[in-house]
């Protein structure tokens, strides 16, 4: 099998998309499809941009801890940032917001992971991976790339329920509003203004990356096939 010489796709051998890259290149010689989770790096990206370019059937995810948080909160060795794959740079986190507004990106995904107190209460070598995300999906979402003008509500749409469910085959989910489709919605609020408390949480795991944040842009409820399944924060 030789590779393509394009420099681009060649930038992201040398980079941590490596196995991005082996991957989209199966894809492409197998006439298959592969689905990349949890894109975290600037080469990752240009070897997804690159493949997509060339019709290879490929779909990208990101965390909402991918778009914001950075290694700088690495220093102090918290282990409640310790996620895999790990937090990165400033540099890769813009690229993953830019190509997440261009498409190149296609969907946004919690990756929740709840842990007990005792397996991330410990030292960071010794710590599980993994951070609270559920609640605080939209939040994020809404204050990175709304407040930054990199998407507009309908492109939240499109990241956070359209492509999701596109890609997952959920033909009932992510439909347009209109008579006689299903009534799967998610109500929201996009100028509240949420301070994240960890006690506060609906969850009993207390590894919440957010805590003391201040997030702009909130659910007030969920709706599934008609009925309510949250209402202002609460479960219906």
């Amino acid at each position: 099998m030789s590779f393509p010489g394009d420099s681009v796709f060649r930038a992201g051998l040398r980079s941590p998309g490596v196995v991005v890259a082996r991957d989209v290149m199966l894809a492409r010689y197998a006439g298959s499809r592969v689905h990349v989770a949890h894109v975290s790096t600037a080469g990752s990206v240009e070897v997804i941009r690159w493949a997509k370019a060339q019709g290879i059937a490929v779909t990208a995810e990101v965390t909402p801890h991918h778009l914001m948080l950075t290694t700088d909160l690495l220093a102090g060795c918290d282990p409640t940032f310790k996620v895999n794959p790990p937090l990165r740079p400033i540099e890769d986190v813009q690229m993953l917001r830019a190509a997440l507004a261009d498409g190149t990106i296609d969907a946004v995904v919690t990756d929740h992971a709840p842990h007990a107190r005792r397996d991330k209460e410990r030292t960071f070598v010794d710590a599980a991976f993994g951070v609270l995300g559920l609640e605080t999906a939209f939040s994020v979402v809404s204050d990175v790339m709304v407040g930054s003008g990199l998407l507009d509500w309908a492109g939240v749409a499109r990241v956070m329920s359209v492509a999701p469910a596109r890609i997952a085959g959920l033909a009932g989910h992510g439909r347009p509003i209109a008579v006689g489709e299903p009534a799967n919605l998610t109500l929201v609020d996009p100028s509240a203004t949420v301070t994240v408390d960890r006690e506060a949480s609906k969850s009993l795991s207390r590894n919440n990356p957010w805590h003391g944040r201040r997030l702009t842009g909130a659910v007030y409820a969920t709706i599934l096939r008609g009925r309510p399944t949250v209402l202002d924060g609460e479960p219906a």
